[in-house]
């Protein structure tokens, strides 16, 4: 009898520790790449700046995110002369200049046309998350779907009426490494988690999986999401009216 309330206390404790440490991970995580990645802008940018406008030259103490700062104001001015007819032409000239150099041309243009897709074109970004059987039968993997494209892969081995999508395979624990590969849209089965869902999903090693969505048939037949239905789509309760004749006689 002695060793139940000091069992339950310590168990008391554990999950108040471990509540506690829920809670403060993240923050700690968070708040140390967020220094980090402050840190290691100021240090690119910091050298560069003239000691009359730098602070850290005439204060006791360093100014985390000055360089930071600097940057992005530098990074919108370049942007904003870049998009003016003499910026663009000058643009344009160092990019010829680049594309005559036989290895930086080649790493220029896939960093360009990345940064595009991913910052500018968002009709090429993935759309949706998906499953195919890899590497056997049975065995599934998730898979980031890109959008439909007729592209020369399509030209030489699609067949009619199920062509081939690009997906791409991510790897646990870091999404930004994978596979890329092309498969027919018959064999992919399309999930109703969103990206971000599917990236927490990867990280985490199948730890944090969302929640599945329930869907009801709506009045035109369509299916409706029930976490997140739009507005005027959910079939209303017809409302009991009383006529004269059946209201009570007061």
């Amino acid at each position: 009898m002695s060793d139940t309330p000091r069992t339950s206390a310590i168990a008391r404790l554990r999950n108040y520790f471990l509540a506690g440490f829920i809670v403060c991970a993240p923050l700690a995580i968070t708040a140390y790449i967020a220094w980090s990645f402050i840190g290691w802008v100021d240090s690119w940018v910091k050298p560069y700046i003239p000691g009359r406008y730098n602070p850290d030259t005439y204060l006791p103490f360093a100014v985390p995110g000055f360089g930071l700062i600097v940057a992005l104001v530098l990074i919108t001015l370049i942007g904003f002369f870049a998009a003016n007819i003499v910026g663009r032409a000058i643009v344009t000239f160092g990019e010829r200049l680049l594309g005559r150099m036989p290895l930086v041309r080649g790493i220029y243009g896939s960093l360009k046309q990345i940064f595009e897709t991913v910052l500018s074109n968002k009709s090429e970004m993935f759309r949706q998350v998906g499953l195919v059987e890899y590497p056997r039968k049975d065995v599934w993997s998730l898979v980031f779907v890109a959008g439909e494209k007729h592209t020369e892969i399509n030209e030489k081995l699609d067949v009619e009426g199920d062509p081939l999508m690009g997906v791409f395979m991510p790897c646990t624990p870091n999404p930004t490494t994978g596979f890329l590969m092309y498969v027919r849209k018959s064999e992919i089965v399309m999930l109703d988690m969103t990206i971000e869902e599917g990236a927490r999903l990867i990280v985490s090693a199948g730890l944090v999986a969302p929640d599945p969505r329930k869907k009801v048939k709506g009045p035109d037949g369509q299916l409706i999401d029930l976490g997140n239905p739009p507005a005027g789509t959910l079939p209303q309760p017809a409302r009991k009216s009383r006529t004269a004749s059946s209201r009570p006689n007061k």
